[in-house]
């Protein structure tokens, strides 16, 4: 018999069997379909999500052939992507250049659109909302690609608007709302919804040119209350009518007028460099280089790492279930003059059979998700994808890998099936196998090998390495496996029946049970490590955050001294419609000079307050002076930290503007803004504040508990009578004050260096306005409350300011997280349940027997939920123990890098933590393994149904 012929005989024996145990046969395809379902997702979302030059374009002019804009700074020099220009000249322009007559330079026969963009507020649902108003002919066939209409009709005239989903939804409004444009008073009619297929969220409305801002400039020409537009520089999309396009001469035409163009053309056929005037002043241009984020780069090195080993591992139990089921069949084929080989070929054949219908339906079922889910993956990207990009290659070396997997998972059972004597196959005997002892000693040694490995990479900078040596650690912990499975085995003894089977179960059957728990390692290993990653880097960022208010905390402000008359009203409607939790800490500012507006002064108007800092120890920070980088060099990146955070070098970190500058960040207030800003929860501070001795957050200015104050008093042209009483220069003024010294932890107050009591400053003769008030709040304003609040000062007469501090997790999406919690969770739950699916169809005559000897129905069900929770709870450990491998090392990688940058500049900080996230550790130790188990439990029959006597 031929090669081929046996193969065939092998293949169609394989195929029978398959059909023959449906149930089994399903959950190895499930085994294998399921990793390739979530690589043919992920690749498909990937290539989808990656924009490619020509949507990128698109998204910026549209389908117009080009798009033109004014450089402002005369004739220029640009590259072909528009992305980099300079002047012909090579300097700056030191005057105003006048405007381009864009239609002067167009191709002749072109048509072009305006673009023009201005700030300003509308009304809403709630109250009043700023935003960024467009004028663009959105039905124009060129604006497509760039503005897609989702729902009504565009503009028909001057007064209808557009606005995007993401501003309907933050406004309150639909299609078919009214809202006026509080700058100019128009109304307007919402006609429609859009979106920006680059921007999903972006906020914004479009109006047809001529429709907001020239009655708006015409209104303000008449009224001079109504405050003066302000629009951007204006775009033109252009259509080349005909020809061929905009080419790269057009370009050079425009850039002799002082235009800057954006080509379809050019982009895609960019000239040869000889050919770009600007790259032979500046040939460095020619070498552009893109940079990726560490984070993913983490996810790129952890997701293939882990993602390879995970497809490799998932589908050997059940082959090893199935061959054990099959045996007798087997056996009878060796009765027959079957030799092993043939016996080996028909389960290779059942690999090869089920591997490859387990491949095409992975990779069509990942198609398919990825079909239904593609909005919400388009709205967690924040942009559309121009299509879904297929790559036949991609994906037939996907399902080949499927293919290969059914095919190594299936390659150890064989082994065991063609060692089996005819005789153990016929009487259905397993046989006793002691476990190796040298598997488990060398997995320790090359689980101990791989992790020296991956903290060496961390340490020298090398991301291979670190990639590498986490692949071997979890190597190491792979053949670990069986060894802490059959400890399992022994810490049952004392359990109830349930669980003490299951336990007892899954240590006697190491070959099923290992690898499911070492396919849950995998998926959650690699999720741990990303999310890690992740966490630390947010940790991080949170870090080198600085905050312009503290935590909880709203800021009223004054725009002028006119508006801080009317600051009781203001207060009011901020107490009415914000989280006020009742404190609240009224400030002023202090300034030395006269008739100072709050923003409009002329330079010097106001005069000058400063706080003069000592020099010595604890008062100049070491990392500020001559010798600072030698200092740095000598210094651990915890050294540096606890050194940045000191009162002498702590302002650095903190705002030095919310307040005013012009005061040096003294403010004037009482113990109410100890309370409710400085979280200062002192009575010994209270009492000097009522006192009149300041409050000194930094102690780095104080000197024997006194400070200096350097005020210059400086007077305005228009304050005629101070000018009479103090003519000639600045009158220039010092003060030792006796303050009350705060521990070092208040130095980092943002915007508050010192407090000065109100009879203080009147006595040093300084000038004091009320400036605005100060709220603790439950929660960040709201956008409605944010509306409702802008709405109410407005119709009191506005010259108010709610800011609120929005803190370091602004725009921050959590997204990622999300996604890789529930990946793993998805994995665990789907390896144990199959895993427990094995483990009942190999068990089946010891669930008989137990019914039999009188065990109650629910036993079935209970041991079903501990089979389920046993493997994803030990998986579900070792893979958050292997995940933190890669992500550790990865993070040395980044203190490297942060102590090379930190030796350089002495004043950047170098702090690199190692942040676990609990949130998604406990979600994956703790809720998945529960419900798996549950799930477990819920679907299996209690009543077994009863067996036909064999013979």
């Amino acid at each position: 018999m031929s090669v081929f012929t046996g193969w065939r005989a092998a293949l169609r024996i394989a195929r029978r069997d398959a059909l023959r145990a449906k149930g089994r046969s399903a959950l190895v395809v499930a085994m294998i379909a399921l990793p390739v379902l979530g690589v043919t997702a992920a690749d498909i979302t990937y290539r989808s999500a990656d924009q490619s030059p020509a949507e990128q374009l698109t998204a910026r002019i549209g389908s117009a052939d080009a798009m033109y804009g004014d450089s402002g700074m005369g004739p220029i020099q640009q590259m072909p992507d528009g992305d980099m220009y300079y002047t012909e000249s090579g300097e700056t322009p030191e005057e105003d250049v006048p405007p381009v007559d864009m239609r002067a330079v167009f191709p002749k026969g072109a048509r072009a659109i305006s673009e023009q963009s201005v700030s300003a507020t509308v009304t809403t649902s709630y109250g009043i909302a700023s935003t960024e108003i467009t004028e663009l002919k959105a039905s124009d066939p060129m604006v497509r690609g760039k503005i897609d209409l989702v729902d009504g009709a565009f503009p028909r005239g001057t007064g209808d608007m557009v606005a995007t989903e993401a501003f309907l939804k933050s406004a309150g409004l639909h299609v078919g709302s009214g809202v006026t444009v509080t700058t100019s008073g128009r109304k307007y009619t919402i006609t429609g919804a859009v979106e920006l297929p680059a921007d999903l969220k972006a906020k914004q409305l479009y109006a047809d040119p001529g429709a907001v801002i020239a009655p708006w400039q015409a209104l303000a020409d008449h009224d001079k209350k109504v405050p003066v537009p302000r629009p951007d520089t204006a775009h033109w999309l252009v259509d080349a009518a005909g020809q061929d396009g905009i080419g790269w001469k057009d370009v050079l035409a425009a850039n002799k007028a002082g235009a800057l163009v954006t080509s379809r053309q050019v982009s895609e056929n960019p000239p040869p460099h000889s050919e770009i005037p600007l790259l032979k002043t500046n040939p460095q241009y020619a070498n552009s280089r893109t940079y990726e984020s560490g984070e993913t780069s983490a996810a790129l090195i952890t997701v293939v790492s882990m993602a390879l080993l995970e497809v490799v591992l998932l589908a050997g139990p059940a082959f090893a279930v199935g061959a054990r089921r099959s045996r007798r069949q087997l056996g009878l084929l060796g009765t027959c003059g079957g030799d092993r080989s043939q016996v080996r070929a028909v389960v290779l054949g059942g690999g090869l059979v089920l591997g490859g219908v387990g491949a095409v339906a992975g990779v069509a079922v990942g198609l398919l998700l990825t079909v239904v889910f593609r909005p919400m993956i388009e709205n967690w990207a924040g942009h559309r994808f121009g299509g879904l990009v297929l790559r036949p290659a991609e994906l037939l070396v996907i399902a080949v890998l499927g293919l290969v997997t059914g095919l190594l998972a299936a390659f150890a059972p064989a082994i065991v099936a063609g060692r089996q004597s005819v005789l153990e196959s016929l009487t259905g005997r397993r046989g006793v196998r002691r476990s190796s002892r040298v598997l488990p000693v060398t997995g320790a040694c090359v689980l101990a090998l791989g992790v020296l490995v991956a903290v060496y990479g961390g340490t020298s900078g090398s991301s291979a390495l670190v990639a590498g040596g986490s692949v071997v650690a979890e190597l190491g912990v792979l053949a670990c496996i069986p060894v802490i499975v059959g400890v399992l085995g022994r810490l049952g003894r004392r359990l109830p029946l349930s669980p003490r089977m299951a336990l007892r179960d899954a240590a006697r059957n190491r070959g099923r049970t290992a690898p499911a728990v070492a396919a849950v390692m995998a998926a959650v290993a690699g999720s741990v490590a990303i999310a890690t990653y992740m966490s630390s880097s947010q940790a991080e960022s949170d870090y080198d955050y600085t905050p312009s208010l503290t935590e909880g905390t709203i800021y009223l402000s004054a725009s002028d001294a006119e508006a801080a008359g009317r600051l009781p009203a203001a207060r009011s409607i901020v107490e009415h419609n914000l989280a006020v939790t009742g404190g609240r800490a009224d400030i002023s500012r202090p300034w030395a000079g006269s008739d100072c507006n709050v923003y409009y002064a002329e330079e010097d108007g106001c005069g000058t307050l400063e706080l003069v800092k000592p020099t010595g120890k604890g008062h100049t920070c070491p990392l500020d002076t001559k010798g600072a980088k030698e200092l740095a060099a000598r210094l651990s990146a915890d050294e540096h930290r606890a050194m940045m955070r000191t009162p002498a070098c702590v302002d650095v970190h903190t705002s030095t503007g919310t307040f005013g500058y012009e005061s040096h960040n003294i403010v004037i207030g009482d113990a109410a803004l100890l309370d409710t800003y400085v979280k200062l929860h002192d009575p010994a501070a209270a009492a000097a504040l009522k006192a009149g001795t300041p409050v000194l957050l930094n102690e780095a200015y104080a000197e024997n508990d006194k400070v200096t104050l350097k005020a210059v008093h400086t007077y305005s042209p228009k304050d005629k009578e101070g000018r009479k009483l103090h003519p000639g220069p600045a009158r220039k003024t010092t003060d030792r004050l006796k303050v009350y010294v705060a521990k070092p932890q208040y130095a980092t107050t943002p915007g508050i260096r010192m407090i000065l009591p109100q009879q203080t400053a009147e006595r040093l003769g300084l000038h004091t306005e009320p400036r605005g008030s100060l709220y603790a709040v439950a929660h960040q304003p709201t956008d409605a409350e944010d509306q409702r609040v802008a709405a109410a000062i407005e119709q009191a007469g506005g010259g108010f300011w709610v800011q609120a501090n929005q803190g370091p997790n602004e725009g921050r999406d959590s997204t990622i997280l999300l996604i890789l919690t529930l990946f793993a969770g998805v994995v665990t739950v789907g390896a144990a349940a199959i895993t427990t699916g094995l483990a009942k169809a190999d068990a089946e005559a010891d669930l008989t027997t137990l019914s039999a000897v009188g065990a109650p129905p629910r036993v079935r069900r209970t041991l079903s939920g501990f089979q389920c929770l046993v493997v994803a709870l030990t998986g579900v450990l070792l893979g958050t123990a292997a995940g933190l491998v890669p992500a550790v090392a990865l993070r040395l990688v980044d203190l490297r890098e942060a102590m090379e940058y930190m030796r350089t500049e002495p004043m950047e900080s170098a702090y690199t933590p190692i942040v676990l996230p609990w949130a998604s550790i406990g979600l994956l130790a703790v809720a998945v393994p529960l419900l798996a188990g549950v799930l477990a439990a819920a679907f299996t029959r209690s009543r077994v149904a009863l067996a036909r006597r064999a013979g």
